[in-house]
């Protein structure tokens, strides 16, 4: 796309004359690549402030052993480029970290967007100035910087949390969040290892570690449901064919409601025998990706007896892969079903507990009383270890956004309007937060990340253009138009068998306060893909309903 300049009907707005920035994109991940691209193709006096020292958002920090996607390669890249989708080779079904942080470097360099971004610049505080209707950032460094608006790319999981135990700066080994795994190599030949949590990363991390260490202890809050990866790498003849296919991939994706190549069984759960399900599961549990759980009966998101089949099969498939009766029953979650919440998906997980240096503790059995110098002290037992990895989640959706002191209209912090939970106008503003917006932000639809993010981004960017053209200088979402959108949000969530899960998605986190379980935060849109972006159009359509300007 060639490079064209905005015409500014405001001549304060022009680029170069104060504030500083027209747009200032916060994070260089995923989401703020793309911003900047879009806002760079324009013309706009733009910058993009990173708080880690170079870019890649979830995929810089994110560096533990295992970690990869577990959205098809071909459907988490980048849409927006036909030259980019021609030139990149995916080496696998399931991009591991290193490969796809190569790929978020080359689409930088490619498109000449690192002179636009600054990094090792962490905004601390974010204040509107009504007078003037520009936001002042003030960084980590004292550094102020003056801007018309601001887009927000903080990641849903970068704000990690740590389990709130007695003792956990006393030990005197190496400890650490599984988020923040150290950048230099990290021998863990010889080690006795723990990891604390079972979540998502602990189960790609658990059976690389296992492989490495001396021992490894697993201490288990509770048992996540997992499936197969089924990773295999891809050809230069399947990415031929993938390629040549590429139009077809992202059509599906934008039709499907997860934003994945997987669609739904529509047939009906109780339109087919048992035997004919039970034959479907054989097949998609062998199947790569999200198979077993996107592509399923719709019935087993909403219909607890539908559910409790599917949960009892994939019970019955992790049986058979672990040699020890009891080991595997603590390994099964009875809190849940399966597919109720996000699921992780797995290499290896369950058998890495018939290794002989392996051991998982049950913290329904015998929980954690506190970290010891030499490791961690349990009401059974006190165990010694050399590292300890904390696999204990994150402030998701939320907290990144929680950190920066953000002030709005009248001096309203927008951590003290979430308080209680997120409030926002189509997971993209926020009344009483002008000229702000926010790609991946709560209440936005849950899909498979960049196809929501591009979405975000190519709703967002027309938003700033129509600004500029009418010579507007302010936008805020109406609060009555938030208040609709929130209760239509918390509708998505009647039905489905989400809503009364311990789940990061419904705000549960026992490391944060005010994350107490039942106390529903609303931090994700149910309602699909397709009728989240059927919804941003009709808002367009209805020249921006729900959004005042001046």
């Amino acid at each position: 796309m060639a490079e064209q300049t905005v015409e500014f009907a405001d001549p304060q707005q022009q680029p170069g004359a104060a504030p500083d920035y027209e747009v200032v994109v916060i994070g260089a991940g995923v989401a703020g690549i793309y911003q900047i691209k879009r806002l760079k193709d324009l013309g706009v006096r733009a910058t993009v402030l990173e708080a880690n020292p170079d870019l890649g958002g979830t995929w810089y920090h994110n560096r533990y052993p295992g970690a990869r996607f577990d959205s098809e390669s071909f459907t988490y890249g980048y849409s927006f480029s036909r030259e980019l989708l021609d030139e990149w080779h995916w080496t696998e079904q399931f991009s591991p970290q290193p490969e796809t942080l190569r790929y978020l470097e080359y689409v930088t360099e490619k498109f000449g967007l690192r002179e636009h971004m600054q990094f090792d610049c962490r905004v601390e505080t974010m204040v509107f100035d009504e007078e003037t209707d520009t936001w002042t950032l003030t960084l980590h460094d004292g550094r102020t910087i003056a801007t018309r608006f601001v887009t927000t790319a903080v990641g849903v999981l970068s704000t990690p949390t740590l389990p709130r135990i007695e003792g956990i700066d006393s030990f005197e080994g190496r400890a650490f969040h599984s988020f923040l795994w150290p950048h230099e190599p990290l021998d863990l030949t010889g080690k006795r290892v723990a990891v604390i949590g079972t979540g998502a990363t602990a189960i790609q991390l658990i059976p690389e570690v296992a492989k490495e260490a001396e021992s490894l202890t697993v201490f288990q809050r509770r048992p996540n449901w997992a499936a197969p990866l089924n990773n295999a790498p891809i050809s230069e003849a399947e990415m031929a064919e993938i390629r040549a296919r590429y139009d077809e991939i992202f059509a599906t994706c934008a039709r499907t409601p997860g934003g994945f190549e997987h669609e739904p069984d529509r047939r009906g759960f109780y339109n087919v025998s048992p035997e004919e399900r039970r034959a479907l599961w054989d097949r998609l549990y062998d199947a790569p990706g999200f198979a077993i759980w996107l592509r399923n009966f719709t019935e087993i998101f909403m219909d607890e007896d539908a559910n409790a089949e599917l949960s009892e099969y994939i019970a019955e498939r992790i049986r058979g892969r672990v040699h020890d009766p009891a080991v595997a029953e603590k390994l099964i979650p009875k809190d849940h079903g399966f597919g109720v919440q996000r699921l992780p998906m797995e290499t290896g997980y369950f058998e890495t507990y018939n290794r002989d240096n392996v051991e998982l503790v049950d913290g329904s059995e015998t929980p954690i009383v506190r970290i010891t110098p030499k490791g961690i002290e349990t009401t059974d037992r006190e165990f010694e270890f050399d590292v300890i990895v904390y696999s204990t989640g994150f402030d998701a959706f939320t907290g990144s956004m929680e950190r920066i002191d953000i002030r709005g209209r009248g001096g309203l912090r927008l951590r003290d309007k979430w308080a209680d939970g997120p409030v926002t106008y189509l997971g993209v503003m926020v009344s009483g937060f002008p000229n702000l917006v926010m790609l991946g932000g709560p209440q936005g639809a849950a899909t498979n990340f960049p196809r929501g993010l591009e979405l975000a981004v190519d709703w967002v960017t027309p938003l700033l253009e129509y600004m500029w053209r009418h010579g507007y200088r302010r936008f805020d979402a109406n609060a009555d138009a938030e208040a609709e959108w929130l209760e239509h949000v918390k509708e998505m969530y009647e039905g489905l068998l989400l809503r009364r899960a311990k789940s990061w998605i419904t705000g549960y986190n026992s490391n944060l306060d005010g994350h107490e379980y039942g106390k529903t935060r609303y931090n994700i849109y149910n309602g699909g893909g397709p009728k989240y972006a059927k919804r941003l159009r009709q808002v367009v359509d209805n020249d921006y309903e729900g959004v005042s300007f001046r």
